[in-house]
């Protein structure tokens, strides 16, 4: 309940992950851990990309592209986690939290729509290929590219500028170890029944969208590879598709368990873990998915290795 003498807030509070003293250190080793493979493995993709011309397609743009995301949003979400540990400092102003919720939730838009857009970019390829490269020629991405990061930046918006209007609160504390949607709207005494609207049928455009171009692309993916004759085709065919579909599903997953699982107050922390999980361990994840079902990638960075042994 909202005390008559709650005030506007300037800063807030993070709680951080755990406020178990004995779990301090292991959760900092770990979430500097998941930061630092995350952020190098995503940084060596988004390198390839840009100095391998063997990379040069529309597929490792938009890889580029997600790797760019995925270091972004993990900087963004794991920084004050290592903060908190190494100087204690728990505070954030109210608009760096603002700028933070708005810039991560931007971000894991942009995402959904990067993949959606990597999964026409396989349709094209298998069920078209005789006008991909027409297709899906350098203007093309570049201008989906474009639209996947305005769109991501443009649905968060309307959510920025209602959280942006609370004046006043229950608590300073966030008991989140980032400042995101949810979290903050559960703190604010105003009234929310708006916000939880938008966020309804926004949260349906952002995921169920994305999710139904992903899903019927890849039926017509497997309804033409099915067509194909002899195995090792069909296999070839498969095997163009399979990072991208484990990256699909994985994101998907775990989404699913941070949104649409209800958030009581008995499975806040659970929440956290399944936050955690999406914002430090999948974009640890992708680099390695790609890399590891990928002979093109694994080409490359040797390539890139062999240049740097040659200097």
């Amino acid at each position: 309940m909202c005390s008559s003498n709650v005030t506007t807030l300037k800063y807030f509070t993070i709680n951080g992950i755990s406020d178990v003293p004995e779990l301090q250190v292991p959760i900092f080793l770990l979430v500097l851990s998941m930061y630092l493979i995350s952020f190098g493995g995503n940084m060596t993709i988004l390198l390839l990309v840009c100095l391998d011309s063997h990379l040069h397609t529309p597929m490792y743009f938009f890889l580029g592209n997600l790797s760019a995301l995925d270091m972004s949003s993990t900087t963004i979400t794991l920084h004050k986690v290592l903060v908190i540990f190494v100087s204690h400092d728990k505070i954030v102003s109210f608009i760096a939290c603002m700028a933070q919720m708005f810039v991560f939730s931007s971000f894991s838009c942009d995402s959904l729509f990067i993949l959606t857009a990597m999964s026409y970019d396989r349709y094209v390829a298998i069920c078209n290929p005789l006008r991909y490269s027409t297709v899906m020629s350098p203007k093309v991405c570049i201008l989906l590219a474009i639209v996947c990061w305005a769109l991501g930046f443009s649905q968060i918006l309307p959510i920025l500028v209602f959280l942006a209007s609370f004046t006043i609160y229950k608590s300073s504390n966030i008991n989140h170890f980032f400042c995101d949607i949810v979290p903050l709207m559960r703190l604010s005494c105003n009234d929310t029944s708006s916000l939880e609207l938008f966020i309804f049928i926004n949260g349906i455009f952002m995921s169920t969208f994305p999710f139904l171009l992903t899903f019927f692309s890849y039926v017509f993916i497997i309804l033409s590879v099915l067509k194909i004759k002899s195995n090792s085709g069909r296999r070839k065919a498969f095997y163009t598709c399979s990072s991208h579909l484990t990256v699909v599903i994985l994101l998907y997953v775990t989404l699913g368990c941070q949104y649409l699982i209800p958030t009581s107050q008995d499975n806040l922390d659970s929440n956290k873990m399944f936050s955690l999980f999406n914002t430090a361990a999948v974009p640890m994840l992708n680099p390695v998915i790609y890399s590891l079902k990928n002979k093109h990638v694994k080409s490359a960075l040797r390539r890139r290795l062999k240049c740097q042994v040659a200097i």
